[in-house]
């Protein structure tokens, strides 16, 4: 029978038994066993305290030098606040005097006018309508500052050539704010032609024809600045890029001059409603629409008085329209001028603005 300590002595032996083998082989073969003892240095005890002063001493001058740098940069962006707030008061000082020469030149010519009963205001256009009332004859001027050059553009009649409607039946077709009569017109088999040179969207409709009489070519470039005058060849007028435009008699203003109105103009009609268009050294817009053939006095403006007040409002350039019972004055979906025909007339082109 095997007692308990002869199995733990049986357990050891065992366990033991390889490595006691191991030890054997080795030692008859000549293999030897070395032990090696790696020495670790320490630093002496008596330089502790230096070491560790060093240390101390690196961590102020560290802490030093984050104060100073922690410093620096809140003074840096100090400055830099102060210098963008100063360029910022530059930039918006420079930009008010440089609106300034606009702001007083603009109000100059609103001085003339007298006080808009109705102002319209986006980012693209600001429009702005007076009444005239000379004592003569009476009606409308609305002075209009394109501020994008698709804020105005010209359409057909219905979209189509020989086609007509109403300037009020245009902008709302089109959503404009506003809306005149453009240029004349020729009827030809129930049907209503633009006249001469027309130009939409910057092509040429029934191709260029060259000015000849009186006639006159008058639209706005593609940069939304007006042109207008008489063009004998058609690379004349594509030199000035015209974006649209129409055709009618005479011209009034050239550069801020009268122009010599031809007689017949003069006298047939000697009075009648207008249309006339022109623009302002600051390219904004000046439109005058004038009532007239009523039984009330008011009979309409003659071209010699409507080029003299032009002249005194300070207009450079301007270009009577299609006028009598074509005149049409149209904002806010409402007709403003009051139709000698007692209605709009349907028109073959329309000048069109936009908010």
């Amino acid at each position: 029978m095997i007692t308990p300590i002869k199995r733990i002595n049986r357990f050891f032996l065992l366990a033991t038994g390889p490595l006691i083998g191991l030890l054997i082989a080795m030692f008859v073969s000549g293999s030897a066993l070395s032990w090696q003892e790696e020495k670790v240095p320490f630093a002496p005890a008596s330089d502790i305290p230096r070491v560790t002063g060093e240390i101390g001493k690196k961590l102020d001058e560290a802490e030093s030098a984050a104060r100073l740098t922690s410093s620096s940069l809140k003074k840096t962006a100090e400055l830099y606040r102060k210098t963008t707030s100063t360029m910022s008061s530059i930039v918006n000082t420079a930009q008010t005097s440089a609106k300034r020469p606009e702001q007083i030149y603009n109000r100059r010519i609103t001085l003339k006018l007298g006080t808009p009963f109705q102002t319209i205001q986006s980012d693209k256009i600001r429009i702005e309508l007076y009444k005239v009332n000379p004592g003569t004859y009476k009606g409308y001027a609305m002075k209009v500052k394109l501020k994008s050059p698709d804020a105005m553009k010209m359409t057909l009649g219905k979209d189509i050539l020989g086609g007509a409607e109403t300037t009020l039946k245009a902008a709302q077709r089109h959503g404009a704010v506003a809306g005149i009569n453009a240029g004349g017109f020729a009827d030809s088999q129930g049907k209503r032609y633009p006249l001469s040179t027309t130009v939409v969207e910057g092509k040429y409709v029934t191709g260029f024809e060259p000015s000849y009489k009186d006639l006159f070519f008058v639209g706005l470039n593609r940069s939304g600045k007006l042109i207008g005058g008489k063009f004998r060849n058609k690379a004349d007028l594509d030199r000035l890029q015209p974006s649209f435009g129409a055709s009618f008699v005479p011209v009034l203003l050239n550069n801020g001059v009268k122009t010599t109105i031809p007689s017949k103009w003069l006298t047939s009609p000697l009075r009648a409603p207008r249309t006339i268009i022109g623009n302002y050294k600051d390219d904004q817009l000046i439109i005058l629409v004038i009532d007239g053939r009523d039984e009330n006095g008011s009979s309409g403006a003659t071209l010699t008085e409507l080029q003299n007040k032009l002249l005194n409002m300070g207009v450079q350039d301007a270009y009577n329209l299609d006028g009598g019972g074509s005149s049409s004055l149209v904002v806010n979906g409402e007709v403003i001028n009051h139709p000698s025909d007692g209605q709009l007339r349907p028109v073959p082109t329309h000048f069109l603005f936009f908010k």
